[in-house]
């Protein structure tokens, strides 16, 4: 079916078609998978009449589908289109090769993350059978002050960014995360000197993070990242991490 452009007016409440429909697509998550329109009305705070005309005009465009039990779920349109030209796409099949030589050696989760709207989107990731505890998840999202890859993210991201993030509220999704302004402005100095972090109990009591930057063309562009049992020390990992990033730098410059 051919592509039928939307109308662009705006709601009595001020939000564009267009910011309703992100707010709809929104509603999905790495957990919630299958929702109904009903629901999706719920989460939006968008009138139900409304909701289930967008939902059903992107269901006949093919960015939602519908189950037997008239459950929606994000269609696979959606994925063709974000695909198409992706930086995503590009850095994430660059990264790869290297993060299976990283998983060979590390043999526990190895992560690729990039900076996205204030915070680190899990692009990818590896996991051995017998690999540790690890709460992150491919499209899924943690705060840039609350990980191995978010910190590095931070670290090297533009200095407005960085203030806005260090002004707070710093949120601590571990009794270990960094949530003292004047600590982690300290430990994001230390990711710049040294070029890299490990970032013991962040997420997880049992776990250490360590990551470090990916560049393209001298900019930092994602964070590679693995996580380790808290007792293994990290320098091997470090090591290994560090080889991969300059193989994934050297292969993205090759691909201009």
């Amino acid at each position: 079916m051919p592509w039928q452009a939307v109308p662009m007016a705006n709601s009595r409440s001020g939000d564009s078609m267009t910011e309703r429909i992100v707010r709809v697509l929104d509603t999905f998550t790495s957990e919630r998978t299958m929702q109904t329109a009903t629901e999706i009305a719920r989460r939006t705070g968008l009138p139900s009449s409304t909701t289930h005309r967008i939902v059903g005009e992107l269901i006949e465009q093919g960015l939602l589908e519908r189950d037997d039990e008239n459950r929606v779920r994000l269609g696979m349109r959606l994925w063709e289109l974000a695909l198409r030209g992706s930086s995503a796409l590009r850095l994430r099949q660059a990264a790869l090769p290297h993060m299976e030589r990283v998983q060979v050696s590390i043999r526990e989760h190895t992560q690729l993350a990039v900076l996205e709207h204030g915070e680190a989107l899990f692009l990818e990731r590896l996991s051995h059978p017998d690999a540790g505890a690890n709460i992150t998840r491919i499209a899924g999202r943690l705060p840039l002050h609350a990980s191995s890859s978010g910190l590095v993210l931070l670290a090297f991201a533009d200095p407005e960014l960085r203030e806005r993030v260090l002004t707070g509220p710093l949120r601590a999704v571990s009794s270990e995360t960094v949530t003292d302004a004047h600590a982690l402005r300290a430990l994001l100095t230390s990711i710049r000197r040294r070029g890299y972090v490990a970032a013991p109990g962040s997420i997880e009591a049992v776990s250490t993070g360590v990551a470090v930057p990916v560049r393209d063309h001298g900019e930092v562009v994602a964070a590679l990242s693995v996580v380790l049992p808290r007792e293994t020390p990290p320098q091997p990992a470090v090591e290994a991490l560090l080889s991969a990033a300059e193989g994934i730098q050297r292969d993205l410059r090759n691909s201009h």
